[in-house]
């Protein structure tokens, strides 16, 4: 049996969920998540509680087991609390700043990068170094946050680039004088 997989889901008295065929909505104070599952396996409601199990014993399906209770499981958290990330942006003139709906960055290039996010996540700029990218589904939180990181990865000499808040770069040291 699946360790994450047998984990009970415990529901806040705020959220409901809907399961139909191969689908679980999830609805909650911050708003709608849809979850798709495989019919292989069984999803049980009882009052506050949250069961997964499955239908047979196949490879493919003992896999899945764990992967939809953690995707309910984030839906979960997400519509209650939501999901965010910070990104720091580290280097002399680099900085960020809104305008409307895009992100205009100075990161070193010749040129403002502009970047639009999606409509289900919100981008804020609370200092002109800092990015915070929030929103209800984890998945496209960490795809956007990923993205806008690419746009100038943090490089091992000086560090500069755009960076999450926790993540550390490992420092390379530079070129010795000849002697």
């Amino acid at each position: 049996m699946s360790r994450i997989g047998k984990k009970i889901i415990t529901l806040p008295s705020a959220v409901t969920l809907k399961v139909t065929a191969d689908n679980v909505e999830v609805k909650g104070p911050k708003g709608t998540l849809n979850v798709g599952y495989d019919p292989a396996i069984s999803v049980s409601i009882d009052t506050n509680v949250v069961t997964l199990s499955r239908t047979s014993d196949e490879k493919d399906i003992r896999a899945k087991h764990g992967l939809y209770r953690a995707l309910i499981n984030s839906a979960v958290i997400g519509v209650t609390d939501g999901y965010s990330k910070k990104l720091d942006i580290v280097g002399v003139g680099y900085r960020a700043e809104l305008k409307g709906k895009f992100l205009y960055m100075a990161v070193g290039y010749s040129h403002p990068v502009y970047f639009k996010a999606p409509d289900h996540v919100k981008v804020e700029v609370p200092v002109p170094t800092q990015i915070v990218v929030s929103g209800i589904d984890k998945q496209l939180v960490g795809q956007v946050a990923a993205k806008i990181r690419a746009i100038r990865e943090p490089e091992p000499y000086k560090g500069k680039g755009i960076k999450y808040d926790t993540e550390v770069v490992r420092r390379k040291a530079g070129k010795t004088a000849s002697r």
